[in-house]
């Protein structure tokens, strides 16, 4: 929580939130003087009545109260329009902010090494995209504008009050101590609140994401009693929390509806007790003090709730800020990045390469090979050995800690990641599809690539029949994560849109255990398509399939036991040759 008071202080984020409204500067100008306008309106009306009252009803003058009447009418009008006018533009200039904010966010999110995803929950990352910066547009929507001008509109009316009858005005104000009091102490209550509901809604997300994302794990091992009871646990903390806020709205608003009781008691009070002898022209004073009070306390039931939307607001813009200020991700090397004039040889170089996703517990341990142009290289090993690693590291997924991974004889670092990236192709066992059509999927909505060279490519991967075959064709919806597809098809989709790319590098998961033999039978023949005349990369789980590569490179423990042929290899009795003898029993078996 104190770190939620500190935010409230923090005039640099502030600012910093402020800088987001530079581009339209105009609009801000104008909400402004609006603010300044409508404050000044405000007191207009309490004099014009204490005017009738005092001068035109006393004088029985009916045609000037009809004229006064009339001119009250047009000023609520011009006032009415206006506030319309500063609501809108309020919130137009909230949006825009949120707009750009959200824009910015999502484009750093997208730049982020693969590191922060596997140490942030997705649905955490969600909350600050989506809900944090949310509350940022209340900023400008109900928070620090509408506070300007509300207290604007408080000092007019007290300088209207305390011009008419200073002593009158003080006597009103002499409930206010107990009004502070509530203000803070509610001010207190909503900020802790608030805080817990943040805190409550991205546990909510993060947990909600991870489990829907996971839901055939849940269901396989009957675990949705367990689950159920960890979010209703989650939520009920949730529920807590807006409890205690509506509380303090129910506390709060009863006791400023008391001091506006008190203090026109008051009033009536002190204007009354020499009754018999009440000059006319003090009614017109005590009718037009009752409509200040209730312009003075208008604003000032809502100006300590807009004060936590303002605290929650900083709250929520350091937690986006924090996104924004992650400096874990690609770097310009000092002297700019190598952009080399020719398309990608394909030649791949690991010297000394030492990698850990976390501290110094070492993935990689001073791996060493290299891949020529051309070669097809399959790499094996135990599950846990590093093959995955490599994959993401040649992508430059990850940084390595020590040594140099190099691709045509330049350092992968000095490489731009958008070339580096257009020049590898990756082909996983487990292939993400997004909710969207076929084309969309194969394509990435690239609007360079037409229909026409994605039905080429599927005809070469043997895939155009099916997909003709499906509602729609190359339009059928495949729903979120490509669950109307097998895993084989999944899998020949991501063929297809590697061989759109035409990528130097080909880095292809071969996994096939898991499918149909009618699935893999077409994906082998994919394979074979995919790597002629390309530098290709396979992670091999059946060693049968990797015997015509040009090397085989054999991982244990991070560390690289072997490299050869399949027929060297064997020769060697070693590490590889153990392997294929373990998997060929259990194939026999």
């Amino acid at each position: 929580m104190e770190q939620g008071k500190k935010l409230f202080f923090d005039v640099s984020k502030l600012r910093r939130i402020f800088q987001y409204a530079a581009p339209y500067k105009g609009r801000f100008y104008w909400s402004m003087i609006l603010a300044i306008v409508l404050a000044a309106l405000t007191p207009v009306r309490p004099l014009l009545i204490q005017l009738t009252v005092d001068q035109y009803i006393a004088q029985s003058l009916p045609k000037m109260v009809i004229y006064v009447t009339t001119i009250q009418m047009g000023i609520i009008l011009i006032e009415t329009l206006m506030r319309f006018a500063f609501s809108f533009i309020t919130a137009w200039l909230g949006q825009a902010v949120v707009k750009d904010i959200r824009n910015s966010v999502y484009k750093k999110v997208l730049g982020l090494n693969l590191r922060q995803f596997d140490r942030t929950p997705i649905g955490t990352l969600t909350t600050r995209t989506i809900n944090d910066i949310e509350s940022i547009n209340e900023i400008f929507s109900d928070g620090l504008i509408p506070i300007i001008a509300d207290m604007l509109s408080i000092v007019c009316v007290l300088g209207y009050m305390f011009w008419v009858d200073w002593q009158l005005t003080l006597i009103a104000l002499i409930p206010f101590p107990i009004m502070i009091a509530a203000t803070y102490y509610f001010k207190e209550s909503i900020n802790k609140s608030f805080f817990k509901v943040r805190n409550a809604v991205a546990a909510l997300n993060a947990y909600a994401q991870e489990h829907l994302s996971g839901m055939n794990v849940v269901q396989a091992f009957a675990a949705e009693r367990n689950e159920f009871n960890k979010f209703k646990a989650i939520n009920k903390q949730h529920r807590n929390a807006n409890i205690n806020a509506i509380f303090a709205y129910s506390v709060f608003f009863p006791v400023i509806e008391i001091v506006l009781a008190l203090s026109i008691g008051l009033v009536v009070w002190f204007t009354a007790k020499e009754a018999l002898g009440l000059q006319q022209s003090q009614q017109g004073v005590i009718v037009s003090f009752i409509l200040c009070l209730n312009l003075l306390f208008r604003p000032l039931r809502m100006i300590a709730d807009k004060f936590n939307v303002v605290q929650m607001g900083i709250i929520a813009s350091d937690r986006v800020f924090t996104v924004l200020d992650n400096d874990d991700e690609e770097k310009v090397p000092e002297g700019g990045y190598t952009v080399p004039e020719d398309r990608i040889k394909g030649q791949i170089e690991f010297k000394n390469v030492n990698f850990a996703y976390v501290d110094e517990h070492w993935v990689l341990n001073d791996v060493n090979f290299e891949i020529k142009p051309g070669q097809t290289v399959a790499i094996v090993g135990h599950t846990g050995s590093g093959k995955t690693t490599i994959i993401s590291l040649i992508n430059r997924f990850y940084n390595i800690q020590k040594g140099a991974i190099e691709i045509d004889g330049i350092d992968i670092r000095r490489l731009p990641p958008d070339y580096l990236r257009e020049n590898i192709g990756v082909v996983l066992q487990d292939v993400f599809l997004f909710s969207g059509s076929i084309m969309d999927n194969i394509t990435l909505r690239n609007p360079n690539i037409t229909r026409e060279q994605v039905i080429a490519a599927a005809k070469m991967i043997n895939m155009h029949d099916f997909i003709m075959r499906l509602p729609g064709g190359y339009d059928y919806n495949v729903k979120e994560r490509g669950a109307t597809l097998s895993l084989g098809q999944r899998q020949l989709l991501s063929f297809i849109r590697a061989l759109l790319y035409d990528p130097s590098i080909l880095v292809l998961d071969e996994a096939t255990s898991s499918i149909d033999t009618e699935s893999e039978m077409l994906i082998q023949k994919a394979t074979d398509t995919l790597i002629q005349n390309r530098t290709s990369i396979i992670i091999a789980h059946r060693l049968s399939t990797i015997r015509k590569a040009d090397k085989i490179l054999v991982l244990d423990k991070g560390k690289l036991m072997e490299a050869g042929t399949h027929s060297e290899l064997l020769a060697r009795r070693g590490f590889y040759a153990s392997l294929h003898q373990m998997q060929f029993e259990k194939e026999m078996a």
